[in-house]
C-alpha cells in the first residue's frame, strides 16, 4: 500500500502474521557484519519462514525494523546515521527518496532473478530502468461492499458519489493523497492530472459528500467493512481479499473510470553497510518458491511471474487480486508532487469535523 508523507499506519500488515522486530530507528548490533542484514519493512510483510529460507540458503542473519511511516523512513535515511541496507517504498516514496540522492544504484548483474519480474513492471514511470527499485507486490485502490447490503453494487466512483442509494454508508480512506484522488476521479482526472490549482475544487466536492459518508479510515476500511461498520468502502484490492475469504458476503469492484495503482518495492539506501547482503535478498525473493511463500501469506497481487505460476489456480483466477486488464489499463501509478500533497494535506485538515479526526 501505499502513500508517501502522509504517515500512514499499515494496520493491514499487522494481522496477518507475528514476526519479532524493533523499531526503525533503534541501532541493530551487527548490522554491518558481512553475514548480516538490517531490513526495514512495514510490520507481517514477509512470508512465514521467508527469513529463516534466506539464512539457510545464504548463511545471513536478517535484522528487522518496522517502518513506523515513511515520513520516518525518509527522515531516517536523510539522518544517516543507523541507515538499514534494505527499505520497502512505495512508488511515490522511490521517487522521493531517488530525488534527495538517498538511493543506491541497483546493480543488475547481480541480480539474475529479474528475469521472473512481469513485463509490465520492468521499468516504472516513477523509477526509469528500474535504477533504484525492485517491484515487491502491487495493489490498486477499489470499491468493497456487502452484497446483501448493496445488491447493486456501484460500477464505479462517479456512481459510488452520487448514487443516493449509498449514502450514510460509505467508508472512504482518510489519507489525502487518496482522498484526493478519488474524488478527482469522479471528475474524470486521473492521478497525475490534478494540479495544487485543482485542489480548492475538490475540497469543495468532498465537503458536500460529508453528509452521505460514514466514516474515514485510517488503513482499516476492510476491518469495517468485515464487522458491518459500513457497506461500502473503498481500499485497496489485496485489503479487501483478505476479508472476502473470511466473509463470502463481501466483494470488490473495480471502478470503470480507473483507479490508482500503487506498488511497494525493495531498494538499497545509499548509506547501506551491506549492499551485497540486500541484493541477495533482493534476487532471493524474486525466486518462485520465496516469493509464492510470501504470497501465500500475505496475499497480495505479485510482479513475481515465477511465484504467480507456483500459487493455487484460487489466487490466479481472483477477480479481486487481479481485476479486468482493460480496467487496470486506466489506472496509474501517482507521482510524487510535494506541492501538491501539502495542498491536498491543508485542503483535508480543513474540512468540518467530526468525521476528519486528523483535522
Amino acid at each position: 500500500m501505499t502513500d508517501c508523507g502522509s504517515a500512514l499506519s499499515f494496520n493491514r500488515r499487522q494481522t496477518i502474521l507475528g514476526l519479532g522486530v524493533s523499531a526503525i530507528g533503534l541501532s541493530l548490533s551487527g548490522c554491518a557484519a558481512r553475514s548480516s542484514l538490517h531490513f526495514a519493512n512495514w510490520d507481517n510483510y514477509l512470508g512465514e519462514t521467508t527469513l529463516a529460507d534466506f539464512k539457510d540458503a545464504s548463511g545471513i542473519d536478517t535484522k528487522l525494523s518496522v517502518i513506523a511511516s515513511e515520513d520516518a523512513l525518509f527522515d531516517q535515511l536523510k539522518k544517516g546515521s543507523d541507515v538499514p541496507d534494505l527499505v520497502i517504498a512505495s512508488n511515490r516514496m522511490v521517487e522521493r527518496l531517488a530525488e534527495a540522492g538517498l538511493l543506491a544504484t541497483l546493480t543488475k548483474a547481480r541480480l539474475p532473478n529479474l528475469r521472473n519480474l512481469d513485463p509490465r513492471f520492468a521499468d516504472a514511470s516513477y523509477d526509469p530502468g528500474r535504477k533504484h527499485s525492485v517491484p515487491y507486490t502491487w495493489l490498486v485502490c477499489g470499491i468493497g461492499y456487502r452484497k446483501s447490503a448493496v445488491p447493486v453494487p456501484p460500477e464505479g466512483w462517479k456512481d459510488l458519489f452520487a448514487n443516493p442509494a449509498y449514502a450514510g454508508r460509505i467508508a472512504l480512506p482518510g489519507n489525502p493523497a487518496d482522498l484526493f484522488r478519488i474524488a478527482a476521479r469522479t471528475l474524470g482526472k486521473g492521478p497525475n492530472a490534478i494540479a495544487a490549482t485543482d485542489v480548492p475544487a475538490l475540497a469543495d466536492l468532498l465537503k458536500a459528500q460529508l453528509p452521505r459518508i460514514k466514516a474515514f479510515h485510517q488503513d482499516d476500511g476492510q476491518d469495517l467493512l468485515l464487522g458491518k461498520e459500513v457497506d461500502l468502502v473503498a481500499d485497496f484490492n489485496g485489503d479487501l481479499a483478505q476479508v472476502i475469504l473470511e466473509d463470502p458476503d463481501l466483494a470488490f469492484v473495480m471502478p470503470e473510470e480507473g483507479s490508482e495503482l500503487t506498488c511497494d518495492n525493495l531498494c538499497i539506501p545509499k548509506g547501506s553497510s551491506a549492499a551485497e547482503n540486500a541484493h541477495q535478498f533482493i534476487d532471493f525473493v524474486l525466486g518462485g518458491q520465496a516469493g509464492s511463500g510470501i504470497c501465500e501469506t500475505i496475499l497480495y497481487p505479485t510482479p513475481n511471474l515465477a511465484a504467480k505460476a507456483m500459487m493455487a489456480a484460487e489466487y490466479h483466477a481472483s477477480p479481486v487480486l487481479f481485476p479486468p486488464a482493460e480496467l487496470l489499463a486506466k489506472s496509474d501509478f501517482a507521482r510524487w508532487n510535494a506541492e501538491l500533497d501539502q495542498a491536498m494535506d491543508k485542503a483535508w485538515k480543513g474540512l468540518p469535523q467530526p468525521l476528519n479526526k486528523a483535522g
